[in-house]
Formats: structure tokens, sequence, C-alpha cells
């Protein structure tokens, strides 16, 4: 239905426009099939695919929660009388990841880092035994695999994680020896580039030729300062937002779509 003003065959700058049922149903349909048409081309173009780790692959902490590892973090600091050392909101951080940031930040290639970064490895590889596998990763992984496409993984999380949870699902073959992850040097943790440039400098690939997939703001930027075509995985409407505002463009709710995309194109 469309209201218009009485009399007058313009619409005013006060006119109440609602669009009918159908039209909605097009302007969806049409947003549909833009978001396809985006998402064949730029896996057509992809030859080397960098993974993030805890989010597309796995949600890593989802029986162990995250929020209590940071708690844990900021306990064992405050046990050593370092309480000082973080402000008071980053000691209610929910991000273990910010925690040991903070603490590079004031202190950084100490003992002390080093010290509390193994003590956030041990943590991951607690979460990596109970880690819940994202819905079609495994499948899309083994396809991407197959039709020819390099698979690397760029992340924040330990490297020594990442291994034991793709041997738990014997994916290990799908990516090695490509599994770039964090190092003693915090400070090129994402949104910095750092990992992605060495996964494309070891494959010798060009960033045009590579498709970054990942689930958070962090993962977009290092992308888009790296120069690699960036592809979002959204499990929910916040993470949608978040990666939209980020100036993320081409997001899917499923990696199911993008399994079937690669099925079409191979």
């Amino acid at each position: 239905m469309v209201r218009r003003p009485l009399g007058n065959n313009h619409l005013g700058p006060d006119t109440l426009l609602v669009t009918s049922d159908t039209t909605q149903t097009d302007l969806v349909a049409s947003e549909t099939e833009d978001t396809t048409v985006d998402l064949r081309e730029t896996i057509r173009r992809a030859r080397v695919v960098l993974w993030d780790f805890d989010g597309p692959i796995c949600r890593l902490f989802a029986r162990h929660s995250a929020e209590l590892v940071a708690d844990g973090l900021v306990e064992w600091l405050e046990g050593r009388g370092l309480r000082g050392l973080l402000t008071e909101s980053e000691r209610e951080s929910l991000d273990p990841h910010a925690v040991l940031r903070a603490v590079d930040r004031r202190h950084p290639g100490s003992d002390l880092v080093a010290e509390l970064e193994e003590r956030l490895t041990q943590e991951e590889l607690k979460a990596a035994a109970s880690a819940m596998p994202t819905a079609w990763a495994d499948p899309l992984i083994r396809t991407w695999s197959a039709v020819g496409a390099r698979l690397a993984i760029t992340t924040n999380n330990s490297p020594r994680v990442v291994g034991a949870y793709l041997d738990s699902r014997g994916l290990t073959g799908c990516f090695a020896p490509h599994v770039y992850g964090r190092t003693q040097d915090l400070h090129l943790l994402k949104p910095h580039p750092h990992c992605l440039r060495r996964a494309l400098n070891a494959t010798g690939s060009a960033p045009g030729t590579a498709l970054m997939i990942g689930d958070t703001p962090a993962d977009f930027l290092a992308a888009r300062e790296a120069g690699v075509p960036f592809l979002g995985y959204a499990r929910n409407e916040r993470k949608e937002k978040l990666l939209r505002d980020a100036g993320a463009t081409t997001v899917v709710a499923s990696l199911e779509a993008v399994l079937d995309t690669v099925r079409q194109a191979a």
C-alpha cells in the first residue's frame, strides 16, 4: 500500500510511504542475489585462503569461558602484587588477549609477559579439547583443499593450540605447514597484518589472489592493511553489525553458502 496526499500527484516531504509486502520481498531477493554474486566472484578469484581460527573454524571458548580465563590472568597478576599494571576497565575485560596486550604495552618483551602468554596458551589448550566446530567449516576446508586452493591460518591464538585442534579433527594436512599464530611480538597481533603477510610470503602469493575469512573487525582491518580481499563470517546479528560498521561488505551468516559456492565453482 502507498499512502499519497489527497489531490496531489507528487509525494511531499511529509508523505508516508509504505511498501507492499511484494515490494519488500523483491528488495530482500535483490539484496540476496547481490550477495550471492559478490560471494561467487570473491571465491572465484581466491587461490589462497587465509582463515582466522577462533570463530570461522571453531568456537574455541564455547565450553571453557574466555571471561573466566581473563579473570584468571588478572587474579594471577594480582597475586604477584601487580594489580596496578591494569586499569579498572582492563581488569574487567572479558577478553584474555586484552589483558595480555595491556601488560605487554607496559613491559614489552619481559619475562612477565612471556609467563603470562604461556598461561594463556595453557588455557587455550584446555579450551581446544572442548571447542565446538563451526557448522560447515570441516567440509568446507576439506573441499577447498581438494579442489586446489592453498589454505593457511592467520590467528591471534597460539599456533600450538591451532595444531592441537586441527589434529583432533583430522585437518592438519589441509593447512600444514601454514599456521601463523601468536608470537612473542604481541604488538604484531591483528589488527596488525603481520600474520597475513607471513602467510602470503610463505605461499608466494600476491594479496589480490588471496582471501581472508574472519569474524572480527580486527580480522577485517588486518586484511585491508595487507590488501587481501575479506569475507566476513557472522554467527549472529551483533557480529554482523560489528563487521559491517568496520567496513566489511561481504558477510555470510553460515559457511554452508560458501561451501555450495566452492562446489559450484569446482
